[in-house]
């Protein structure tokens, strides 16, 4: 049975603006660059002014004065009159604009490449000492499917059975499972020493088994690696005392040359490549007491609208006759003046939130930031600067997460200036971060010999006039990622 009701509905709506300005502004400054550039080759209208001073000749300009957003209105009337509208609908490369390329018109003398280092990967490594073996046609694919099959910390996750059917299925190579066994032996001898391994402990008898097989601390190495991994890795070192019949001092030499393995040995050539690049968003700097807030140059882009667009659009909506063609190149165009406005207003609202928030975190903790003591820090949460600021939370929390602040004592994330309130016996609130700070340095300071637990940590906090309770100190020591107190025990 249908039925008519009616009801009221309370809905928030974003606009288009509010969803770009949104994007804008959590896009840190390391990405903002890019950013900008896609919307440059997707908007002929939207304009860079430095590029558009690099690529004008000077001497076409005699009288413009640089600093000035000028032009010369006689000229671009001239090139309007020569504007062809049936040429501008039916040109595929202009009408889609961002799409397609001229691939004939740009200026190979103006084309500019950076320079990358080239590096070969892990892979390729591998690859390169298989080439080198003078193997069978057979053995060469067994050992190319080998290399294919491990993951980025070089281990071999996959069953020999699994290999042996891929090489069936994929390759029509048809290869029993001591044939992969051997070749994998093979693919084990390379570099870097421990690749091929099918677990940990595989790994490190790899890397140890490649050193001298005389050394006695070397031998007692492997007995562990291969009979008390566990006990080990738990650093139960008393009873590895007591069953290899060692004293602390030889166990210290045989733990030691342990620990110099290569638990990963795929990552060793490509750590440079996952360093994450951090771009400051913000400086502050020390004026003799007086703190100093300044954004980040590359935040701050000089964009304009096209003034020969404009006068395009200009142009089209005085014109007499107004076809069908003329009205889609007046939308167009009118869609692309639009759109440039935009994104100048959101890269601009952008630019304000930025300094309305770094600079309401800088007057809220402005003792640290002229010391750079994390005991200074107060405690703070993003309503704090939110109410400063008038502004919602969610604004706050997008500036924080993916900004970057550089100091004189580093380069910080906004995000970890942010802390809980804890009380302190006077009544004083005081941030967690400082109680992280006296737990750093307390565990820094232990005897590593008998590492402190964390009731005696929870004492040593309570003694200080922090009452917090253990499972709080658990927690923190967790978030700092600091083992217990048993993995901590050296010898």
């Amino acid at each position: 049975m249908l039925k008519q009701n009616l009801q009221q509905k309370l809905l928030q709506k974003l606009s288009p603006q509010q969803i770009q300005f949104i994007k804008l502004l959590q896009v840190p400054t390391v990405s903002l660059d890019t950013r900008i550039k896609e919307e440059l080759e997707e908007n002929p209208a939207l304009e860079d002014i430095s590029l558009t001073n690099l690529n004008e000749p000077e001497e076409q300009y005699p009288d413009r004065d640089p600093d000035e957003d000028t032009y010369n209105s006689d000229d671009e009337k001239g090139e309007m009159d020569e504007f062809n509208i049936d040429d501008y609908l039916q040109d595929d490369s202009v009408n889609d604009y961002g799409s397609r390329y001229d691939q004939n018109g740009d200026d190979e003398d103006e084309r500019k490449e950076i320079p990358i280092a080239v590096q070969s990967s892990f892979f390729e490594s591998l690859q390169a000492q298989l080439d080198l073996l003078p193997v069978s046609d057979k053995d060469f694919a067994i050992g190319k499917q080998i290399i294919g099959s491990l993951d980025d910390d070089g281990y071999l996750r996959r069953p020999i059975m699994s290999l042996t059917d891929d090489l069936a299925f994929s390759q029509n190579v048809m290869a029993e499972d001591e044939e992969v066994e051997d070749m994998l032996k093979v693919i084990q001898s390379f570099d870097p020493a421990g690749v091929g391994a099918r677990s940990l402990q595989e790994c490190l008898l790899i890397q140890l088994r490649k050193k001298d097989p005389n050394d006695l601390i070397i031998k007692k190495a492997i007995i562990v690696v291969e009979d008390y991994l566990d006990e080990f890795t738990r650093k139960h070192y008393d009873k590895l005392e007591r069953s290899l019949n060692m004293n602390s001092i030889e166990l210290r030499g045989v733990v030691n040359e342990i620990l110099k393995l290569n638990p990963k040995p795929g990552d060793s050539n490509e750590v440079s490549t996952k360093q994450m690049q951090v771009i400051p968003d913000f400086h502050i700097t020390n004026n003799d007491g007086f703190l100093m807030l300044t954004l980040n140059s590359k935040n701050a882009p000089e964009l304009k609208v096209s003034r020969s667009y404009q006068e395009m659009f200009q142009h089209y909506d005085k014109a007499s006759q107004k076809d069908k063609k003329l009205k889609e190149a007046v939308q167009f165009v009118k869609q692309k003046l639009d759109s440039a406005k935009w994104f100048i207003d959101a890269i601009k609202q952008r630019q304000q939130t930025l300094l309305k928030t770094m600079n309401a975190i800088m007057q809220y903790q402005y003792d640290f930031f002229l010391t750079g003591d994390d005991k200074n820090l107060k405690p703070m949460i993003l309503k704090d600067i939110a109410d400063r600021i008038g502004m919602d939370i969610s604004t706050v929390s997008r500036v924080a997460n993916s900004k970057y602040v550089q100091t004189e004592f580093g380069t910080f994330l906004l995000k970890s200036f942010f802390s809980e309130a804890i009380q302190t016996e006077s009544g004083e609130e005081v941030s967690n971060k400082e109680v992280k700070k006296i737990l750093e340095e307390h565990i820094g300071k232990e005897d590593k010999r008998h590492p402190l637990a964390d009731e005696k940590l929870t004492d040593i906090l309570k003694d200080a006039g922090y009452n917090i309770a253990r499972r709080t100190v658990a927690k923190y020591r967790e978030q700092m990622n600091i083992p217990v107190a048993r993995l901590r025990k050296e010898l």
